[in-house]
């Protein structure tokens, strides 16, 4: 009964009648601000060889656990790739501009000017591994149950769309709430498409490790429960000849095996168990992969340059706690991060400071003042943003680059005071009630632990007792769904295009919501306006100014610790494996590697 009537919504388009707006001519693609960089003649994507080789078998490593192959809800530890190499969207995104659609399972799509709504026209030829095509029918199934039961990002972005309509087999328009996201036909164009006969909407949201149809370029072959699943090339797969997918795919066989310990993992790699390994710790970087293959050539470390912004990792203080409600509270235990000493002793000196939610780009707000839309936008949410943050001079705190940076310290002690605490016989206590200020960071893996026990001890010299809890990868998922910890390491990755997933990141609507990724709390009315006006943004220069109008106010806030970034991506993988020559904006591109055939 529910799935009748989920699909009776959306398929009462034929009798709404015809659209309500002038639409253009249908069009090959769409890109958020300007216009598509190729073509409508492209034959392939610039970064890939369309000349690559078919065949043979990628084995990828893979930290951790699964118990559930359907990606698109939040129960269950999803296992690695069904997203990427089974299920499609009606468009793709090219990984060389800020956010561009190119034809997928849709062949064109119609938009007005001012963006209110699309229409997607299919593919004819775009069929499930079942043999059974791709209609209308299959677009607004996985759209309704993605809004009423999908992961939380898919329930945010779809509740702006009023209405969603079958206009025949082959075509379906979308209407949008308002008509001010501009952004709402792009991210309808990667909506994850699924077969409404292969799912039941009353079992969606249960996790399973049965293999579903679905219309990618690979099918499930093989699932051992939690430590590995076999995709394989479909010899029949509708769309190898498209252009965006020229040159990708070029694998028979891709296996993720699954390591509960990351040391094991690595291990696996340098005995020839795993083809490729990205890699994100310095440490190791620097003296991991000293091997003989190495030195022989047999394996091989590239370094790959990217054009996209470093984004945030950094700890999050839950805001929601009482412990961390206090601004001057965070800012103090900002100043107690001593990154010049983590980076020397811990990392090689490899990494950089992040000083921006979107370090590394022309997004970001640090060192450049505020311009005059930054400024107007900001005018009705005075105390925002910090003065110095509003001129561009503000730095994350630097250290002396020793054990006993007096200076940070004493820093962190006035703000503490001024949110009335105070040190009591070498405790850091509450001066009204005299609690010890204490709080626990939620950890996923025991390689955390070097940079949070370092943290720990800067804690204790002012007297603040930290915990280190260190859990399995299945409870820190669950933890970290239902917001249970104080603070917690995690990477809001960034792009050039940001846009709706900065509402699942940073607005007041989800800070409840289980799932999200707004980790710290933040419920801030300057962060959702600023949201609001990246989202409405119908100039290149507008969306610039009110990126960076973001990123003051969150900065401002002081709701994560910002740690650091690698200038590079940083790849190890064994010589068979090969790549284009051309890097795409976004680095590192599995998808168009190929194996090198020896005889």
């Amino acid at each position: 009964m529910i799935r009748a009537l989920l699909l009776s919504v959306g398929m009462a388009a034929t009798v709404l009648g015809a659209p309500s707006v002038v639409f253009a001519a249908p069009v090959y693609g769409i890109a958020m601000h300007g216009e598509p960089q190729l073509p409508a003649s492209f034959t392939h994507f610039p970064y890939v060889n369309p000349a690559a080789p078919k065949g043979g078998r990628a084995v990828l490593g893979q930290s951790g656990s699964f118990d559930n192959l359907n990606p698109l809800i939040i129960k269950g530890d999803p296992a690695a790739g069904m997203r990427d190499f089974c299920i499609e969207s009606l468009m793709a995104r090219s990984l060389d501009e800020p956010f561009t659609l190119y034809p997928l399972l849709a062949e064109s799509l119609e938009v007005p000017d001012d963006r209110s709504e699309v229409i997607f026209h299919i593919n004819p030829k775009a069929a499930f591994s079942d043999g059974k095509p791709v209609t209308a029918a299959d677009v607004l199934f996985s759209f309704n149950v993605l809004r009423e039961k999908g992961r939380p990002n898919h329930r945010t972005y779809f509740k702006k769309v009023k209405s969603a309509e079958r206009l025949s087999d082959l075509a379906v328009r979308f209407v949008f709430e308002g008509g001010s996201d501009r952004e709402l036909p792009l991210i309808l164009g990667v909506m994850p498409v699924i077969a409404h006969h292969a799912f039941e909407v009353e079992t969606f949201e249960q996790t399973t490790l049965k293999p579903f149809v679905s219309s990618g370029p690979y099918i499930v072959s093989k699932v051992d429960p939690g430590a590995s699943i076999t995709f394989t090339r479909n010899a029949n797969y509708w769309g190898r000849d498209l252009p965006v997918n020229t040159g990708r795919f070029n694998f028979d066989e891709i296996r993720f095996d699954y390591y509960r310990d990351p040391a094991t993992l690595l291990e696996a790699f340098k005995t020839g168990s795993i083809d490729v390994r990205s890699e994100e710790d310095p440490a190791r970087w620097a003296e991991g992969y000293q091997i003989p293959a190495l030195t022989q050539g047999r394996m091989l470390k590239a370094e790959f340059a990217t054009g996209l912004p470093a984004g945030m990792l950094g700890l999050a203080f839950n805001t929601r706690r009482p412990v961390f409600s206090k601004p001057a509270v965070r800012e103090a235990l900002i100043h107690l991060f001593d990154f010049e000493w983590v980076n020397r002793n811990l990392y090689h000196g490899l990494y950089k400071r992040t000083e921006s939610y979107f370090e590394r780009s022309y997004l970001s707000s640090s060192g450049r003042p505020a311009d005059t839309r930054e400024r107007e936008l900001l005018a009705p949410f005075p105390g925002a943003v910090l003065p110095s943050i509003l001129d561009g001079t503000y730095l994350q705190p630097a250290g002396d680059g020793t054990p006993q940076d007096r200076a940070n310290a004493k820093r962190a002690y006035d703000l503490l005071v001024s949110a009335g605490y105070k040190l009591d016989a070498g405790i850091m206590r509450d001066a009204s009630t005299g609690a010890p200020l204490t709080f626990e960071i939620l950890a996923g893996s025991n390689s955390q632990e070097r940079l949070f026990l370092s943290f720990k001890n800067n804690l204790a010299r002012l007297g603040i007792a930290v915990a280190i809890r260190v859990v399995d990868s299945a409870q820190y998922q669950s933890r970290l769904k239902d917001y249970d910890y104080d603070m917690v390491q995690f990477p809001w990755p960034a792009s050039l295009s940001p846009g709706n997933e900065q509402l699942f990141r940073w607005s007041s609507g989800v800070v409840n919501q289980p799932g999200s990724f707004n980790y710290a709390g933040v419920a801030n009315p300057a962060t959702d306006a600023m949201i609001n006006a990246m989202l409405t943004a119908t100039t290149a220069q507008d969306f610039t100014s009110a990126v960076r109008a973001l990123d003051r106010v969150l900065l401002s806030g002081h709701y994560v610790i910002p740690l650091f970034h690698i200038p590079k991506q940083w790849v190890a993988h064994w010589a068979h494996m090969k790549y284009p020559s051309v890097t795409p904006v976004s680095g590192y591109n599995l998808d168009s590697w190929w194996i090198e055939k020896t005889n």
